[in-house]
């Protein structure tokens, strides 16, 4: 075994050895069905660690989520499906090919501007999206998935021009809240509410 624990070489044996005939019940047992949960979890955990400011704690997270993506890997390399070394090209070539401002010649005036080349240079990679909700995760809580929406329509420039509006747009919401008669249009524009709150946060800057 590598005997740098500090690398990621180290990091890639210990999960194989975890993973192998005479490694551990538990670990060899785990399918990436089975690890859901613990990536969710891990992937919070991770955040919680962010929203208290304690860098031991989210070092420590970070290695745990790590651990998570050590584990989907060797599963996938187990099955013939792809490996490591798959995965870190990947990103490096997306890296590479949504920052031509860095690696390239484009030239950008903010980021902003950046932000709308990556949603062009995205829509030009062959992932088929036909709209802004392709590509959101089916399992992502409600709130987040409207937050995705909004921030998604922001970069392609579909977006208030002044808070005021997205306050305004709170407000219609709530008063049609209370003109609703039927309980399913109750449902329907409390879920319009909730939407408009979130958008409300986003330009409040409010997490």
């Amino acid at each position: 075994m590598e005997e740098d624990l500090s690398s990621f070489a180290a990091f890639c044996q210990i999960i194989a050895k975890l993973r192998s005939p005479d490694g551990c019940p538990w670990d060899r047992k785990q399918t990436h069905e089975s690890l859901r949960p613990y990536l969710m979890e891990e992937a919070y955990e991770t955040l919680q660690a962010l929203e208290e400011g304690d860098m031991d704690k989210l070092c420590e997270e970070l290695g745990d989520l790590l651990l998570q993506i050590g584990l989907h890997t060797q599963i996938a390399e187990e099955a013939g499906e792809f490996e490591i070394s798959d995965v870190l090209r990947n990103i490096n070539e997306k890296l590479i090919r949504r920052h031509p401002h860095v690696f390239g010649n484009t030239e950008v005036a903010d980021a902003e501007e950046v932000a709308l080349n990556w949603e062009e240079i995205k829509q030009g990679e062959g992932k088929n999206q036909k709209s802004l909700l392709d590509g959101i995760p089916k399992d992502i809580p409600a709130l987040a998935y409207s937050q995705i929406i909004q921030q998604r329509s922001a970069r392609v420039g579909f977006d208030w021009k002044e808070i005021e509006g997205v306050l305004d747009k709170v407000s219609e919401e709530l008063e049609e809240i209370k003109q609703a008669q039927m309980h399913q249009q109750k449902v329907h524009e409390f879920g319009d509410l909730i939407f408009a709150l979130a958008n409300a946060a986003r330009w409040l800057e409010i997490d």
